[in-house]
């Protein structure tokens, strides 16, 4: 191949480091669908039932398109069957019995209340406790056994454990087992080609996974809707839990510490702080306080944070950069929608930056106007290094043709 895997490494960590323009334009395009739509093979059903059937048309795209980054599939929801026996009604997923959610279409999630205004206190002291007790149960009906799960007492003996045998928590614990050995497989096909791409050549996109502590209320707890009460009504309790789910974090990511991998960087997907979801200030005090304490712990551990922007970011772009300048050449800001000119002239010489291509032109779009935007980008964007080619969000379904363009303007006329 043209490119191999130390050669796409440095490229992308070059840039991100901001050391220079890099020999050409790194290319890092986030996909999700876009191998079974290219290749009519697959489908978001076969990633809960039949994952087997992902890995050729995931390698094919791979070795075809030669991105710099290798995407690993998206198997981090579990196997469908796993998720009949937990009852799992926080999202509906394809080939779910029942669903109306076509095997075509990815997972769609429902936003519930499965933490009342009232719980902040309860959540704040005993996190663990809450998740288990009752989120679990509210938001994996299956497993409500678990609201039952308690130890009160250190005794001799099993008398300690004595509230963890009743029927109801044993039953739980027993649907836990047969959900692991569901989703066994389905880690074992996501090592499997994660392991396969980097023989191929391919550095993986992302080795860590994380949500900023406000998203993790709002996304799972509360809700859109009950977030936005939240914010008005009680948002020193909104900053308390925050705190707590930034401690809880942390600590998971300590294995970059001790596994040695070449690739060491956390894709954070931000979901709620797009403009006009939040007030500025609101945003820097709930927001992006205990999130900028992750990003530090990250950094202090040789990680880079992938800030994974959603939604329209422009006023956005002054506060994040001036907040990058803790640690410059540490971070990657990806934006879906932005001013990109404006973006490029506050993140030089503090983060380097990824997006611009609207995904939804490589569907609708000719191939002249995917060319267009593409060398629009790289004009504006590119001189100087500290921009990766990214689309606005995760590419679903592509024409051929727009995606061969996409790729093979980025390789020519991204070369320095």
């Amino acid at each position: 191949m043209a490119d191999d895997f130390n050669s796409r490494l440095k490229r992308v960590d070059d840039t991100i480091a901001l050391r220079g323009e890099p020999d050409r334009l790194p290319m890092i395009p986030f996909i999700e669908g876009l191998p079974y739509f290219l290749y009519n093979q697959a489908s978001h059903r076969a990633e809960f039932y039949d994952c087997d059937a992902i890995v050729e048309p995931w390698i094919r795209y791979h070795k075809e398109f030669e991105p710099d980054t290798g995407m690993p599939p998206f198997l981090l929801f579990g196997s469908g069957k796993a998720n009949e026996i937990a009852e799992t009604n926080v999202m509906d997923w394809p080939g779910k019995p029942g669903t109306i959610v076509p095997d075509t279409s990815t997972h769609q999630v429902h936003e519930r209340e499965y933490m009342r205004q009232e719980e902040y206190d309860e959540a704040i002291r005993d996190w663990t406790g809450f998740v288990i007790r009752k989120f679990a149960p509210r938001a994996y009906p299956g497993l409500k056994g678990f609201a039952h799960f308690n130890i009160t007492a250190a005794a001799m003996g099993t008398t300690s454990f004595a509230q963890l045998m009743t029927d109801e928590v044993i039953e739980a614990f027993d649907k836990i087992k047969l959900m692991a050995e569901a989703n066994r497989h389905s880690l074992q096909v996501n090592d499997r080609i994660s392991k396969e791409l980097g023989e191929l050549g391919f550095p993986l996109y992302y080795t860590g996974f994380g949500i900023a502590p406000f998203d993790v209320i709002s996304d799972f707890l509360r809700g859109t809707a009950g977030m936005f009460d939240d914010q008005m009504e009680c948002p020193e309790k909104v900053a308390a839990l925050c705190e707590v789910i930034r401690d809880v974090q942390i600590p998971d990511w300590q294995y970059f510490n001790f596994v040695p991998m070449p690739v060491k960087r956390v894709f954070f997907p931000l979901h709620k702080g797009m403009d006009g979801f939040i007030s500025p200030k609101q945003y820097e005090s709930l927001y992006w306080k205990t999130y900028q304490d992750t990003l530090r712990a990250l950094i202090n551990m040789g990680v880079t944070p992938f800030i994974y922007t959603e939604g329209k970011y422009d006023s956005r772009i002054d506060f994040i950069a001036e907040q990058l300048k803790e640690f410059p050449g540490k971070c990657l800001v990806h934006f879906e929608d932005v001013d990109f000119k404006k973006a490029k002239k506050a993140f030089t010489g503090i983060a380097a930056i990824s997006g611009g291509l609207n995904a939804s032109l490589l569907e609708w779009g000719t191939k002249e106007e995917v060319v267009d935007r593409m060398k629009w980008l790289i004009d504006n964007c590119a001189p100087g290094g500290g921009y990766l080619f990214d689309t606005g969000a995760a590419i679903e379904n592509a024409k051929y043709e727009n995606v061969a363009a996409m790729f093979e303007t980025a390789r020519t006329y991204g070369k320095k």
